[in-house]
């Protein structure tokens, strides 16, 4: 984590590091700009200055802890789509799954997982700046694998898929994470919904 002297986090970091504690325990609007500023210690006017709204420092956290899951996998599958070797749809929906899945298996990750659907399943723009947020990387993939699928039509399933895939994953429920059959599952679905042909 950054440190301003070497030793306490970056006022960014405490502000981010706060309103975490905050937003996995609560609902987004339970959270105010007032609270966080306090739960880190800071004066009423931080999170405005650092980040310039409470939706923005809400992208911010959701791309610190969750982009880097997907950021080595969807490189590695852009690299190959431009050097002429198209991945598989199933590749695509791995990249988004796997990491998914992972967050599943602790009480934190799950957390995160919720927050991330409560943000994308609510269309709230947080001023994401990392590609893996956005759906043009996803669909020129999708167009790929897919042939004949339209700009407008990928970025249509993209966002089914991602709805599917973020509301079944986050549902309030047991403590057990899905098992390898409710993966198997899902994966097949989201696979069969973005492969299938153009009408």
């Amino acid at each position: 984590m950054p440190a301003a002297d070497g030793n306490r986090p970056s006022t960014r970091c405490r502000l981010l590091d706060a309103a975490e504690s905050l937003l996995l325990a609560r609902d987004i609007d339970e959270v105010s700009i007032r609270a966080i500023n306090a739960a880190a210690g800071m004066n009423p006017a931080a999170v405005h200055y650092h980040f310039g709204s409470k939706d923005a420092l809400i992208g911010a956290l959701l791309e610190r802890r969750l982009a880097p899951l997907w950021h080595d996998g969807l490189t590695r599958l852009t690299t190959r789509h431009r050097a002429g070797d198209t991945p598989t749809v199933g590749e695509l929906v791995d990249v988004v799954l796997t990491p998914l899945g992972e967050l599943t298996r602790t009480e934190h990750g799950r957390l995160q997982l919720r927050l991330l659907a409560r943000v994308v399943l609510a269309r709230r723009d947080v001023g994401f700046t990392s590609g893996w947020f956005g759906l043009r990387p996803w669909a020129a993939l999708l167009r790929g694998a897919v042939p004949g699928l339209g700009g407008a039509d990928a970025e249509h399933r993209l966002r089914l898929a991602f709805d599917l895939v973020l509301h079944t994953l986050s549902a309030p429920g047991p403590a057990e994470p899905p098992t390898r059959d409710d993966f198997r599952s899902l994966r097949a679905f989201t696979v069969a919904g973005l492969s299938a042909p153009q009408r």
